[in-house]
């Protein structure tokens, strides 16, 4: 295994982490009633045993978060790191929407505590942060807190998980002394969200880069559109989907670890044996190049041309827009319905979803790509709203 410094805290991290967010599910876990049920449903044993695997391999980051598989994540992590806490780094993540008070930031933190089995977290973040809920977190004394946590040796190091657009986010990076962040990156989404620029501008202050969602949770290697997998099947290297999308964010030296959310041990096995040959800046302009060209075949089946600039916000309503046409198109590429309601249902605030929109049209005023915006968000609630997963 590989390893790089993990921003200012000087950790040596393996440039693959373990992000526990996809455990294996147990296989009757199907007659549970509801998705949150089947989450919860995890089958320790396999589970168990891929930790036990990747530690062997060297792998010794492991990420977590309060909401993960319904909690029942960071006990089985708990139960994995039994008597070799100090072999491992572990990242967990606080849930700032469900924070109401300056002592529910305490109270989450030391349950979580407990389910881990530890006295201490290497790294704490803020999950999911956004506009609102930094907004909200600050107002809640969420920048107290975190001093409190470094002060009484509850967490080495803080950061956060980022959801929204570079703007904020950089905004949020000078807020704070952060040791490490979060973001969404990957050859399809290397302008999205906080995007390259964040990526470049957090690494530029010494801030430790953690990259999730590499493969899009796989959906950049399964279901691949005919015009992608031909460009594929045109290569000489002989690269797996998989291969060829971790590749490209290994390549950048400003990345510390990459998160895989593994199911299999086929899947882990697979990542591990990429992740010892890979080093950052080393594939090739022609290697680059096929990238981009399945990057724009995947941009040919977009629903929507929209390209995410945000002229449409802020909304006064609250609806994120750029956000739900984001998973719209998402739906189209992917056909994954039950990855894209998640999102819409349990990750969005639900201030946030298009059933908020109230038809004053100031969005489509401002839009350079003339969308009829009123209309595709109500085709996107009527596709995406789950009843049964909304306000988890």
């Amino acid at each position: 295994m590989q390893y790089r410094t993990l921003g200012r805290s000087n950790r040596r991290v393996s440039i693959l982490g373990f992000g526990c967010m996809r455990l294996p599910i147990l296989k009757d876990a199907g007659n549970a009633t509801n998705f949150f049920e089947r989450q919860m449903a995890i089958d320790e044993e396999k589970a168990l045993e891929m930790i036990d695997y990747a530690i062997e391999q060297g792998i010794n980051y492991f990420d977590s978060a309060y909401l993960y598989h319904g909690g029942k994540s960071e006990v089985v992590l708990g139960k994995a790191m039994k008597n070799r806490r100090e072999k491992v780094i572990l990242a967990t993540k606080s849930p700032l929407r469900m924070i109401e008070t300056r002592d529910d930031f305490d109270r989450i933190m030391d349950e979580q505590l407990e389910r881990l089995g530890t006295d201490y977290l290497d790294f704490y973040m803020l999950h999911g942060v956004n506009r609102q809920a930094w907004y909200k977190g600050k107002e809640l004394g969420v920048l107290d807190f975190l001093d409190t946590i470094k002060k009484d040796g509850r967490a080495k190091y803080v950061g956060f998980s980022f959801h929204d657009d570079v703007r904020i986010f950089k905004e949020i990076i000078e807020a704070y002394d952060w040791t490490i962040c979060q973001i969404q990156y990957n050859f399809f989404d290397e302008h999205y969200q906080a995007g390259k620029e964040g990526l470049r501008y957090a690494a530029s202050k010494g801030i430790g880069m953690v990259i999730m969602e590499p493969l899009r949770g796989g959906r950049l290697t399964e279901k691949i559109p005919e015009e992608v997998q031909r460009i594929w099947d045109s290569t000489k290297q002989g690269w797996s989907p998989a291969e060829w999308g971790l590749r490209w964010v290994w390549n950048h030296p400003e990345v510390s670890v990459v998160l895989s959310g593994m199911s299999t041990i086929a899947q882990l096995k697979e990542n591990i044996r990429i992740a010892k040959k890979v080093t950052p800046n080393s594939m090739s302009p022609e290697e680059t190049e096929i990238i981009s060209k399945v990057a724009a075949a995947y941009r040919q089946v977009l629903k929507l041309d929209c390209t995410g600039c945000a002229y449409c916000m802020p909304c006064p309503y609250e609806v994120n827009i750029p956000v739900i046409f984001s998973l719209y198109n998402d739906y189209f590429m992917f056909k994954d319905l039950n990855i894209c309601r998640i999102m819409y249902n349990v990750l969005m605030a639900p201030e946030q979803i298009a059933s908020n929109c109230v038809e004053c049209g100031e969005c489509e005023e401002k839009c350079p790509q003339k969308i009829e915006i009123m209309e595709t968000l109500k085709e996107a609630h009527d596709l995406f709203y789950h009843e049964g997963m909304a306000g988890h």
